[in-house]
């Protein structure tokens, strides 16, 4: 079966890319990618310009489309914020054109989402039923969805995967958080209420394989582990694993002065489930916030 990945350099791509096989890579950057990830099929596609070439599309089943410009990098100024909606909206949409002038298409393309798309709902349960929001990232996760949903129109299965935070031992948000744990100068942001939904790695993987070969599964799907925490029960817990204190709080104001409407990662509340993997008979390798973060510690000490 052969399978086609876009975003095969980052966090997800690579551990996506060791469980296919007779993968093909989409890259912007060719030499980058297989410095990357070794001895692989790689062509070259920049994501906005235009559909990928046919010779990367022909004889593929499957479709991975896991390409974006990061978010949680500095500030969003407008550029940037050109930057993150056009390389998932328009790049998905070119995927798809691309897809649209094969004789033969694809199986199934299981497209990245996030669960930014129900912007910031408090304590809500969301389920893949519930309606998005209405802030930045949840439009933006509207129109990705919308036009990888497009490929239905070419008798293409389709799936749009609702990632949460993922964890992970190879770097992401975990990475990110473990300097100041480990410094002893971290804590709670604002009152700690906010809710964040995430997923071990291995049951991203886990997610995105079972959504591509189960054909039940047609729209949107949460990646999430069944067990969302508060922010202040993912500092206890993240302190607790690293013998660390984590009496300070960080107030919610001092985050949007600094890094403006980015802060908005931090601070949404997204309690999400995932209803239709559990449904499917998805069994999680990880449901539990703290052997989920031993694991991935464990995973960095064993690289």
């Amino acid at each position: 079966m052969r399978t086609l990945i876009t975003g095969a350099t980052g966090l997800l791509g690579k551990a996506l890319l060791a469980r296919v096989r007779d993968g093909v890579v989409l890259s912007r950057d060719p030499d980058q990618a297989v410095r990357r990830l070794g001895a692989v099929a790689v062509h070259a596609w920049a994501p906005e310009a235009g559909p990928p070439p046919g010779a990367a599309l022909q004889d593929v089943d499957v479709i991975f489309n896991l390409a974006g410009a990061p978010i949680a990098e500095g500030r969003w100024t407008a550029e940037r914020k050109r930057s993150i909606r056009d390389s998932r909206v328009l790049g998905t949409r070119n995927l798809v054109a691309g897809m649209a002038a094969m004789a033969r298409r694809p199986r199934v393309l299981v497209s990245v989402s996030a669960v930014g798309y129900y912007g910031d709902r408090g304590d809500e349960q969301l389920d893949e039923d519930a309606s998005p929001g209405n802030d930045f990232l949840a439009d933006v996760c509207v129109a990705w969805e919308g036009e990888a949903l497009a490929a239905e129109r070419l008798g293409v299965r389709v799936v749009c995967v609702r990632l949460g935070v993922v964890l992970a031992g190879q770097g992401g948000a975990l990475a990110r958080m473990l300097t100041p744990f480990k410094l002893g100068i971290a804590g709670r942001i604002g009152d700690g209420r906010q809710w964040m939904s995430w997923v071990y790695l291995d049951d991203a993987i886990g997610i995105l394989l079972h959504a591509s070969l189960d054909d039940r599964i047609r729209g949107g799907v949460n990646a999430v582990a069944p067990n969302p925490v508060t922010n202040a029960e993912l500092t206890r817990v993240l302190g607790h694993v690293l013998h660390r204190p984590t009496v300070l709080a960080v107030p919610k104001l001092a985050l949007r002065l600094a890094l403006g409407e980015m802060s908005q990662v931090l601070t949404a509340s997204q309690r999400v489930f995932p209803r239709v993997v559990e449904r499917t008979g998805y069994l999680f390798h990880q449901p539990q916030l703290d052997s989920a973060i031993r694991a991935a510690l464990a995973a960095t000490i064993s690289q």
